[in-house]
């Protein structure tokens, strides 16, 4: 019995099957019962079923795609928790693409970033401040502020700025290694917050600590985009480009100069890898990403400040990285979808929960013990834990492996080639 499910379950159609059914019903949990969180969740977590299963990539990449783009804004659209819905599901997308950005940075160059949200700061700032009227204090030409037509060229700016400000800070980044090199970026990421924090005199550019708000929101063929199914998306198209460019620079020849940079650094530079030109461009790749992301999530929140760009983000993302597996793509978004959302849906419901239970009486939990201050105690658990037992991550990157015995003949054939031609030289 035990020998015909196992073989069952190994068929490649008895999964398909399963597999129907399960984001079936899932689907229509969640349309019928709009409050049912468990039901979102699993039907999120189909994607990670449907990598496992023995299918083409190309077919579990139109499956994905079918599921977020048609199947989850579909279901999730009976009720009113829709939008809460899809501004969760945004959310994951942004922190994917971060994460994504940064792994290319820790995960295939090796480099230890701690201050990454700076470049999230950037791309954020680069829209707020020329779609709304801030621009005009030291603009003296041009209307502002801009329509949302210009949101998309923005994208494209916000990320060339993110990218200039990687490479300026890696500049003199990479003159130090190691743990100096994480409490280096770690002092950037808090200078350019700071920068961004003062920068409202003599001229005022940013507002200062009052923050930007009314932040024109982006706009296509006249249409406003202001929900958050509008931009979840938005994200989806952007994290759908994010994760090709990121699986092509990996399999390129500069992705296995990062690897190479990463594994030895003085192999690498006898190889012919130029170290500093190498380190440069994954930095700025890295923050190009997060950049466009940081665009994204102004015009979401028609609002930024300093505070939403602390050093809690980018510790925050680096669990993301190490959680899923660094160098890995597929393990990096589970990490940052399961961080995403246990931060913005599982601490929140359980918060609810026990606020209730304080108000009806049942048991008093005091203030300080809210799930949802625990959030840095979770994630500092999170990363310890799986530094210790598990370093390689949920799901760690493949390392190609070769077949000794393939080896061993190669190497076998080439030496006959060599002792064939030496007495053939010997022979004339």
């Amino acid at each position: 019995m035990k020998e015909k499910l196992t073989s069952f379950l190994q068929n490649k159609w008895s999964q398909v099957i399963l597999f129907t059914l399960f984001v079936v019903i899932t689907s229509l949990s969640l349309y019928l019962s709009q409050k049912s969180v468990v039901a979102f969740l699993l039907l999120l977590a189909s994607l990670l079923v449907l990598y496992y299963m023995k299918l083409k990539n190309l077919t579990k990449w139109i499956v994905s795609a079918g599921i977020l783009f048609i199947l989850l804004p579909m279901a999730s659209s009976g009720g009113p928790a829709f939008q809460s819905y899809m501004e969760v599901a945004t959310m994951v997308g942004i922190y994917v693409a971060m994460a994504l950005g940064l792994n290319i940075v820790v995960g295939l160059a090796g480099l230890l970033d701690l201050g990454f949200v700076a470049f999230f700061a950037v791309g954020a700032y680069s829209y707020a401040i020329f779609a709304t009227p801030q621009a005009s204090n030291f603009m003296p030409f041009g209307q502002y502020p801009l329509g949302g037509e210009s949101f998309w060229i923005f994208l494209i700016i916000g990320g060339i700025c993110a990218a200039i400000a990687g490479v300026l800070i890696g500049i003199p980044v990479l003159r130090v290694k190691g743990d100096y090199l994480a409490i280096v970026t770690l002092g950037f990421g808090e200078i350019i917050r700071i920068v961004f924090n003062n920068l409202d005199r003599p001229i005022n550019f940013t507002n200062g600590a009052m923050g930007i708000s009314s932040v024109t929101p982006p706009s296509i063929f006249g249409f406003n985009l202001v929900f958050p199914h509008h931009f979840y998306f938005v994200t989806l198209l952007i994290l759908a480009f994010t994760i090709f460019a990121v699986l092509r620079f990996e399999h390129s020849k500069l992705g296995r100069s990062w690897k190479a940079v990463r594994e030895n650094e003085i192999a690498a530079q006898a190889m012919g890898i130029p170290l500093v030109k190498t380190k440069l461009l994954a930095f700025a790749l890295g923050a190009t990403f997060s950049g466009m992301m940081g665009v994204v999530f102004a015009a979401k929140q028609a609002f930024i400040d300093p505070t939403s760009f602390t050093l809690l983000e980018s510790f925050t993302i680096l669990v993301m990285v190490v959680l899923g597996g660094m160098g890995s793509v597929p393990g990096v978004i589970l990490g940052a979808a399961l961080v995403t959302i246990l931060n913005l849906q599982v601490l929140t419901e359980l918060t609810n929960w026990v606020n209730q239970l304080n108000l009806s009486g049942m048991i008093t939990i005091p203030d300080a013990l809210s799930p949802a201050k625990m959030q840095k105690l979770l994630f500092g658990l999170l990363l310890v834990i799986f530094a210790l037992y598990r370093p390689i991550g949920l799901i760690p990157a493949k390392n190609k492996k070769f077949d000794e015995s393939k080896l061993k003949s190669s190497n076998s054939l080439s030496i006959d080639r060599e002792n064939s031609v030496a007495i053939d030289k010997d022979n004339v």
